[in-house]
């Protein structure tokens, strides 16, 4: 187990004139108030915290930080309060103790919307002190590395996925590289044991040759390094098992096909040293051009420097190379750790902040975005970049992510220059707005004073912050509309029931109903009306409860059509709250099924649209035109599908396809396939089925059909 004095020596020797007195007092008092506790390991609890500290300090982080380390468990787990943190160590331990406690609340395993909720609970607390994700991450690593202390291999699992999905990309972001690696590798050994297994047999195997080959090219680069006469050290290194993993997943690879198993580190002096190094690499090798990245002139947003290059190497097998300084070499290492001072009281630098003010621009959406599913959506995008480097007109660099076009720059420059952005120049050029940016591109935005966002930008933009602000104001203009409709509907409806709309929309009877019914405004009621949500009937019962409303036809009821015949009530199989014998259509881009988790839309004129959550023209709607529905316990009919399948084309494979989908009483709505010229066939087909699973079963037997390759829904 780790000791207080081992992690106090570790401070001295990177901050010799450091004041350990708040560790010292950190650790008796949480050896005090956890003592009696036991890990799952057997071990005293205090084992944790010391771990945790640890790795603080590994980290080089400041002695409040490395005190909270050893703290950070103490208000969840015992008796102790903030008030008392605060008291015995200081408000800016209090608050950083406070912001980890919060995080540690938080369930992943819950629905979308509420996991957004949560993330946004741990950015906010990243954006006050960048301390609070730190020590969590540093928390989350020690955790993975007991993780198989935990009997139950479901909860083992849920753990480290959540571990992959969340705090794996954080510790990228934040360029704290070696966490990020170990978090992976951990998690991917209980998430996928056999895929982790089989990668580690087969980087074993000839493992002697291997090693003989990474000797051989590390004394090449040290002769062409020091021939002229500059200082380095070289490092060879295998890939992690899951980069392995991912990169045979994501380019459809077997193991063997995987050349860069194996790969070199250069570290030199200078920068200028670095490019020297380069040149004399790429005339000793033949450099493979679309595999050079110059990290040191356009660094990662998480200020990662250093080039990377592949080359064909001494046996005739590509490798790859890293060169870099020994300060880029640290900052890959530590990421904003490297960046954060010792010492007391000071701040990071302005450059420093920069670098990660991706970190504010997700407070920033966050507090534009009214739909936690679209806050999570642009997590997404912001934790998961792949960047492209552009040049402003006056010549500073930009970044943002790959396949971003010039509203995304526009937006990121200023949320009105994206709002009247008419057109764009690159490199003197005109280009449409659609147009994906490339590393290198010189960008001009044109307004124009009057122009607005178009609906349309949204199939294209990739930063969150232009989908928030776009959404944001056609949500607006969509509210103005639906304020106007309103108003419209409940005059007539008022009128036919001899009330006066107008007089009642200003008194203390129209405030009292807007909160009857959950809004904060007038306004946002009357809107509720124009979007159909409300009919003006509903507000015309809680103003004048005596008056029997009139239910003659109103433009309410032109907006929605009712169903034609009463039978096809149960055909449809959904439930829309707060409304009977609405007409119902499902989206012919998703084709929902029973059992998919599905929202509603309502449309002007064509009653509601059924859509799967998560399909792109549902995240496109105007969240006040949503509505909540559901599947009936027993759905009725059949229900459309559309299938992608990819398979080896042989003959009377139809005829076996047939057979399985004739056993499992799936019908063949459409087909269409063709035959390739690799002996494969590929195409859709849709069949009609009765729910998820039904359609998970045929599935599952048609995976069984050995010429298949691929079956998966469209």
């Amino acid at each position: 187990m780790i000791r207080i004095t081992d992690i106090i020596d570790n401070i001295y020797d990177y901050y010799p004139d450091a004041n350990v007195d708040i560790v010292d007092r950190a650790y008796i008092y949480s050896a005090k108030v956890h003592d009696g506790q036991l890990r799952l390991s057997g071990e005293p609890y205090l084992s944790h915290p010391l771990e945790v500290a640890s790795i603080l300090s590994d980290m080089r982080l400041d002695t409040t930080s490395i005190a909270c380390g050893l703290l950070h468990d103490v208000v969840e787990d015992t008796h102790s309060t903030i008030e008392d943190i605060e008291n015995l160590f200081g408000m800016d331990a209090a608050k950083i103790i406070e912001g980890v406690t919060k995080i540690s609340s938080l369930s992943f395993n819950t629905a979308e919307a509420r996991q957004a909720g949560n993330i946004r609970k741990m950015i906010l607390a990243m954006a006050d002190d960048i301390r609070v994700i730190l020590i969590k991450l540093a928390d989350r690593l020690h955790n993975s590395r007991t993780l198989h202390y935990h009997k139950k291999e479901e909860k083992k699992k849920r753990i480290a996925q959540e571990t992959l999905d969340i705090y794996s990309p954080i510790a990228a972001r934040l360029g704290i590289y070696w966490i990020k690696k170990e978090l992976e590798e951990i998690s991917f050994f209980h998430t996928n044991p056999e895929q982790y297994e089989k990668i580690k047999q087969l980087v074993s195997t000839n493992q002697a040759d291997r090693e003989q080959y990474v000797h051989e090219v590390k004394n090449s680069l040290h002769d062409i390094i020091n021939h002229a006469m500059l200082n380095c050290s070289v490092n060879g290194r295998y890939k992690q098992f899951y980069s392995i993993y991912q990169k045979m997943l994501s380019q459809n690879l077997e193991f063997e096909q995987v050349y860069d198993i194996i790969a070199f580190r250069i570290i030199l002096d200078t920068i200028p040293h670095c490019y020297e190094a380069l040149g004399l690499i790429h005339s000793k090798w033949k450099p493979i051009p679309y595999k050079f990245k110059d990290y040191i002139g356009f660094p990662k947003p998480n200020g990662y420097k250093s080039l990377h290059t592949t080359v064909v190497g001494p046996y005739g097998e590509r490798m790859e190379i890293q060169i870099r300084t020994r300060e880029m070499d640290q900052v890959a290492n530590s990421g904003i750790a490297a960046h954060w001072s010792y010492k007391e009281g000071k701040t990071l630098d302005n450059e420093t902040q920069n670098t990660f003010a991706w970190i504010q621009n997700l407070v920033d959406n966050e507090e534009s975005s009214g739909d936690p599913e679209e806050f999570l959506e642009n997590v997404r995008i912001d934790l998961f970049p792949k960047d492209v480097y552009i040049f402003t007109p006056t010549g500073e660099v930009k970044n943002l992510p790959k396949g971003a076009t010039p509203v995304d720059f526009a937006y990121m420059i200023h949320t009105e220059i994206g709002h009247q952005c008419s057109g764009a120049k690159i490199n003197g050029r005109l280009v449409p707005l659609q147009y994906q940016l490339q590393t290198g591109d010189r960008i001009e935005i044109t307004t124009l004073k009057g122009h607005h966002p178009s609906p349309d930008w949204l199939t294209y933009v990739k930063t969150g912050k232009a989908r928030s602000r776009i959404r944001q104001w056609i949500k607006k203009q969509e509210t103005d509309r639906s304020i106007s409709l309103g108003r419209e509907l409940c005059e007539k409806a008022f009128r036919k029931n001899k009330l006066n709309f107008n007089d009642l929309l200003h008194s203390k009877k129209m405030g009292q109903a807007a909160q009857d019914f959950n809004f904060k405004t007038v306004d946002d009621l009357i809107a509720h009306i124009g979007y159909g949500k409300i009919t003006p009937l509903q507000l015309i019962g809680k103003l004048a409860p005596d008056v029997k409303p009139k239910k003659e036809e109103t433009l309410f009821t032109k907006l929605m059509p009712r169903r034609k015949e009463k039978k096809d009530k149960d055909a449809d199989g959904i439930i829309v709250d707060g409304l009977d014998d609405i007409l119902i259509r499902y989206g012919q881009c998703c084709q929902p099924i029973p059992g998919d988790r599905i929202t509603g839309y309502i449309t002007h004129g064509a009653g509601i649209t059924i859509h799967r959550k998560g399909c792109v023209n549902a995240l496109k709607m105007n969240p006040e035109r949503q509505i909540h529905v559901q599947w009936k316990k027993s759905s009725a009919g059949s229900f459309g599908v559309k299938l992608y399948m990819q398979a080896y084309d042989k003959v009377g494979l139809l005829a076996e396809i047939s057979s399985v989908l004739s056993q499992m009483e799936a019908n063949v709505v459409d087909i269409n396939l063709e035959s390739e010229k690799d002996k494969m066939v590929n195409g859709f087909f849709t069949l009609a089925v009765k729910d998820i699973d039904h359609l998970d079963d045929v599935i599952t037997k048609l995976k069984k059909i050995d010429a298949i390759q691929t079956i998966k829904r469209a």
